[in-house]
């Protein structure tokens, strides 16, 4: 074979500024290291570089959802068949070092030996709407805990001809009071303290509005995105829309609901030695959408009968509350995975049997 038309295997360590890519060929030597500018110019000159050294097989990228985004969406323009790399292993760092041709190379190699061989997300749907709005959402979110504690704190401390009428008031009817204070002249420490109230209050009053414009927005694309999936029991809005994020626009990615299950962290891990025949816990994974499947179970333990037969079954059969949220997770995976790989699911049992 000439050796232009030999296969390569592209690795790539992202930054926000340059992007490091290593080339190897298929026994693993290294060919090439080179840094590229992280822009479109960067992207095309990165490719006819690697370009230079064979037929580019395939191209593993660190970081395909931030610093890599940008690179992934123009290798797959360009054809390009790209892989997902998780970050180099600690203990192969420890002996080798660490630096962004080293990482580049373990890329490289992890992709040609098939240890790194998730297809990314194509983050070009409707799905990546939704992500990007729950990022707003969830700051949001945040911010107004905050300004709840700090407009509680301020109260605690306030004057007691302030603070006395105030206390028994629900955070809803404490921001509404404070909202209206008129401090006046800041010539007090009442004064002061009525400013520094109402300014909080209004606050949460914008982060509120803003969370329930989020709200309706997200209500609007989950439901029309993935509706049977919104129909199951226990599955809200928010819990909908972190599982179609961990899955993606391209859910087909994944290989099957075991390997959905593993993405969210519900599928035991063999833990076995000698005449030992175990599993332990799996505490990897996505962990919101292993949150979104607790939180799913939690609902179906207290208010779906099926559920709540399933539960009272497995406890007269010796099993601890937490061993049966964990098959309650692990089934609705299985669960959610079918509805979220078809457009027509085929209905699903209420509860595991």
């Amino acid at each position: 074979m000439p050796a232009l038309a030999a296969p390569v295997t592209v690795g790539v360590d992202t930054h926000l500024d340059v992007h490091v890519a290593a080339v190897v060929d298929q026994t693993g030597r290294l060919l090439s290291t080179k840094e590229f500018a992280a822009s479109t110019r960067g992207y095309v000159a990165l490719v006819t570089w690697a370009e230079r050294f064979g037929t580019v097989k395939r191209i593993g990228v660190e970081g395909t959802g931030t610093y890599g985004a940008g690179l992934t969406r123009f290798a797959r323009a360009y054809g390009l068949p790209v892989v997902e790399v998780n970050r180099p292993d600690r203990s192969l760092r420890r002996r080798r070092g660490k630096s962004d041709p080293i990482d580049a190379q373990a890329a490289a190699r992890a992709t040609l030996a098939g240890v790194a061989a998730t297809a990314p997300k194509t983050r070009e749907g409707q799905v990546e709407m939704i992500r990007v709005l729950r990022v707003a959402r969830r700051g949001a979110m945040k911010a107004r805990v905050a300004a709840a504690h700090q407009l509680y704190g301020v109260l605690y401390s306030a004057p007691e001809e302030l603070r006395q009428p105030l206390l028994g008031l629900k955070t809803k009817a404490l921001v509404g009071v404070c909202a209206a204070m008129r401090p006046g002249p800041l010539t007090s420490p009442p004064a002061a303290t009525k400013a520094s109230l109402r300014t909080l209050a209004r606050r949460w009053q914008q982060l509120q509005s803003e969370l329930t414009q989020l709200d309706t927005q997200l209500q609007q694309l989950v439901t029309s995105i993935a509706p049977t999936l919104v129909a199951l029991p226990g599955v809200g809005i928010d819990t909908a829309g972190q599982l179609l994020v961990t899955a993606g626009d391209n859910p087909h990615r994944l290989r099957s609901e075991a390997a959905f299950a593993h993405l969210c962290g519900t599928a035991p891990i063999p833990a076995s030695s000698g005449r030992t025949h175990r599993h332990r816990l799996n505490r990897g994974g996505d962990r919101q959408a292993n949150h979104a499947l607790w939180r799913i179970a939690l609902v179906r333990m207290r208010c779906h009968a099926p559920t709540r037969a399933y539960v009272e079954r497995r406890t007269k059969q010796g099993l601890s509350k937490l061993d049966i949220m964990r098959c309650l997770k692990r089934y609705i995976a299985r669960q959610v995975y079918h509805h979220l790989t078809s457009q027509t699911p085929s209905a699903a049992a209420a509860c595991p049997k």
